[in-house]
């Protein structure tokens, strides 16, 4: 797949997650095989620019090519100045924010609120591809609710203002992350459009990703939920694609390698105080599967230091390795 000068390979994209899809988890997804790793939405009001939260979502010093920044907004001229901004801040594709379900984000009429305006849908993405000399994406859901599927004729104005490709998330707004994913709508709108189509929405393991991809023609499939605590299903994915074999699942050891590398890279990222509160909910996710999760969520929950988030992440990875109950002191 190609969108502008870049070539996504493998075809298996990181979507946007606020929250969840920050440097450190985009470098760490885009090591472990994501062809593309979109970033956690950017707000286009320049007043919020300069807080520690948006300094963070804009850092993308040394992340490999293509960077892809998401931005969210409803003013056409305000966006068209974040997507500027993001350029010269390393973006190299502006991704648009149109599927966001979150009440917050729609009630300021912005994420998915913004497709019951297609007057307004085409205003915007006109302005953003006018603004910049990098490709322009956008990522909708399939409507607001089940009585206004409007997706492919949202996906045609889209086409028409100059996006590069368009990422559909197969539910309405008002699902939320509930229900199943409509493929056959992304397929009409794959049928109907000559630009790259991605497929999301319930994208979980390798063989999803090969039956999404066949059932809708789509160029390449997103995976979201299904990456937190496993970011290693974008190396499963793109093994699966390439030769129709399964990968084992990764060793304990692996996981253990993998997890300690996040949270250094998290201290890193934000400084220890910050960087250990943001790791607690990865190590819940990487933990859900495993046994004893309830307790070692409630100890390393109570770590202050990295240096002891780290002991005990590692303590309890070599005791499961072990096949030892995993000890779990009290956290100091």
């Amino acid at each position: 797949m190609r969108i502008g000068p870049y070539s996504i390979h493998p075809r298996v994209v990181l979507a946007p997650m606020a929250g969840v899809t920050d440097k450190p988890f985009r470098l760490l997804c885009k090591g472990l095989g994501a062809g593309l790793a979109v970033s956690e939405m950017t707000i286009s009001d320049p007043r919020f620019w300069n807080t520690r939260k948006s300094l963070h979502r804009m850092d993308h010093a040394g992340e490999p090519e293509p960077v892809s920044v998401q931005i969210a907004g409803t003013e056409p001229a305000q966006l068209a100045h974040a997507a500027r901004h993001n350029v010269e801040h390393g973006a190299q594709l502006i991704d648009i924010n149109m599927g966001c379900p979150a009440k917050k984000v729609c009630n300021a009429w912005a994420g998915s609120a913004l497709m019951r305006d297609e007057a307004l849908v085409g205003r915007i993405l006109e302005a953003v591809v006018a603004a910049v000399n990098v490709p322009v994406t956008l990522k909708i859901r399939t409507g607001w609710d089940a009585d206004h599927r409007n997706a492919p004729t949202i996906a045609r104005i889209a086409q028409a203002a100059g996006i590069q490709a368009l990422t559909v998330h197969g539910r309405t707004r008002d699902q939320h992350y509930a229900g199943r994913a409509e493929y056959d709508t992304i397929a009409r709108i794959k049928a109907d459009l000559r630009i790259p189509v991605i497929a999301n929405g319930d994208v979980d393991s390798p063989r999803r990703a090969a039956q999404v991809l066949r059932d809708t023609g789509a160029d390449a499939v997103m995976v979201g939920r299904a990456a937190q605590g496993r970011p290693w299903i974008f190396r499963e994915i793109a093994h699966f694609l390439a030769t129709g074999e399964e990968l084992p699942p990764p060793p304990l050891a692996q996981v253990r390698e993998i997890l300690l590398g996040h949270l250094r890279a998290l201290h890193a990222f934000y400084g220890e105080e910050h960087g250990v509160r943001i790791a607690r909910k990865h190590l819940g996710w990487y933990a859900k599967d495993r046994p004893e999760n309830a307790a070692f969520r409630a100890v390393v929950n109570r770590a202050r230091t990295a240096h002891e988030q780290l002991e005990l992440t590692g303590d309890y990875f070599h005791a499961l390795e072990a096949g030892l109950a995993p000890a779990l002191p009290d956290a100091a």
